[in-house]
């Protein structure tokens, strides 16, 4: 049996993972702040289960309270492969570092950065524990490779996430566990967050007339392509090359 645990599965590439892997057969467990109907009814039609635990993974309050819960649910299925996707991330506050409010801050990198770090250090040791294959996906960005003005704490976020990933599947490797970890990033997408940065402006954000661009030349991709893409590549377990950062341009 197969479990996969997503976060931010209230839309976007999470929604859309979510509901590809439930079409595959596959008991799906999402963290979100808000339900997804829509899932519930996609996993009713595919005879498995999704369950969704309501967190705003921002508040590390919220995290720690349930994470318990969540892996004795786990427990109860038993599973053979645990998959964790790490989706959920926000791209504000966009602005100059010096403008930057603390409290914003904070609240990036504990949604960005140390939540899908304690869940992937929480689900690993489970699956240690337990004899279950561990699949670990984080969502990264191309912006974790380069500075972009305005962009500090997203940046920073996501070449912490990438350099966790590779030290976490370096250590998997050297333990021979057989536990896979990668990061994957998705590219553009036509999301909310791409409707944040377009709302940002010129002086916060040097790039904004760029990215609106791309959603007037309707370059921006459909997140269920996206999330196929992903899927095809989990789907081909043995391939999986641990620690490596996948990047969706390479597959269109």
């Amino acid at each position: 049996m197969k479990i996969a645990l997503i976060t931010g599965v209230s839309r976007g590439l999470g929604e859309s993972i979510a509901k590809l892997f439930l079409e595959s057969g596959i008991h799906v467990f999402g963290i979100s702040r808000n339900s997804n109907k829509r899932l519930e009814k996609i996993a009713a039609n595919n005879n498995v289960s999704y369950h969704h635990y309501p967190c705003d993974l921002g508040n590390s309050k919220e995290l720690d309270g349930m994470l318990e819960q969540i892996k004795g649910d786990i427990n109860q299925y038993d599973p053979s492969l645990l998959y964790l996707i790490n989706n959920a991330a926000v791209i504000d506050p966009i602005n100059q570092v010096s403008q930057i409010d603390s409290q914003a801050l904070n609240y990036h990198y504990q949604l960005n950065v140390v939540a899908p770090i304690i869940l992937m250090n929480q689900m690993l040791h489970y699956a240690s524990m337990s004899d279950t294959t561990f699949i670990c996906v984080n969502i990264t960005s191309g912006a974790a490779e380069r500075p972009i003005y305005g962009w500090g704490a997203y940046c920073s976020s996501k070449a912490s996430i990438n350099m966790y990933t590779i030290t976490a599947a370096l250590e998997q490797n050297t333990l021979k566990t057989g536990h896979k970890i990668i990061a994957f990033n998705p590219g553009l997408m036509d999301t909310k967050m791409q409707q944040t940065i377009r709302s940002s402006t010129k002086e916060a954000f040097h790039e904004i007339e760029r990215f609106k661009g791309f959603k007037e030349n309707k370059q921006l991709r459909d997140t269920d392509t996206v999330g196929g893409i992903l899927i095809d590549i989990l789907n081909d377990e043995a391939s999986i090359e641990n620690g490596k950062i996948y990047s969706v341009n390479e597959y269109t």
